[in-house]
């Protein structure tokens, strides 16, 4: 049997200085955008979940209600405190909580913990070009998709899973290309 996770990075959120705390900063239009333009992709693609786990952070809730607007699919995320700024080791915890009845999990949180579960994951055995491109970078809104190798979220390790998808919001739209992802 195999499960699929999914990982999304939160969208390009606001560096205003008048928000006081990192966890409560929201997106900037680019970051806007950006969410609603893989929401696009994923709909067109026939992406589903049957699970959507979050970081309460206001800039990935502002995520995922972007991401809806391009998918026109309502999520009722659950939303994990432990997301927020995690640890790949930290992230595995949270999803081996994860009921089995759910196959298709996608997490919305936080790099560097994203890009490093990744790396967890999936094998650097040179099989994998699209591990290589989140090695160059995981920038904001990307979405990486994995199929496991497991039959139960409380077996999840390392390198038990294959890179499927990456995709960054440059893909789609090269207004949304660099300057500082």
């Amino acid at each position: 049997m195999t499960l699929t996770l999914t990982l999304f990075r939160h969208a390009k959120s606001s560096w205003d200085n008048t928000i006081p705390r990192d966890f409560d900063r929201p997106l900037n239009k680019r970051g806007e955008k950006a969410a609603v333009t893989m929401g696009k992709w994923v709909k067109e693609n026939g992406l589903t979940f049957d699970h959507v786990v979050a970081s309460p952070a206001v800039r990935v809730i502002d995520t995922i209600d972007q991401f809806v607007k391009g998918t026109g699919e309502r999520i009722d995320a659950t939303w994990d405190r432990r997301i927020y700024l995690a640890s790949s080791a930290t992230l595995m915890d949270v999803l081996r909580d994860r009921s089995n009845e759910f196959k298709d999990v996608m997490m919305v949180g936080h790099n560097p913990g994203m890009e490093d579960l990744v790396f967890d994951i999936v094998p650097d055995d040179g099989s994998s070009p699209l591990r290589d491109l989140v090695w160059e970078k995981y920038p904001t809104a990307a979405i990486a998709r994995m199929e496991l190798d497991i039959d139960s979220w409380a077996d999840i390790e390392r390198k038990c899973g294959r890179l499927t998808h990456f995709i960054r919001p440059r893909d789609l739209d090269t207004e949304l290309g660099p300057e500082d992802e």
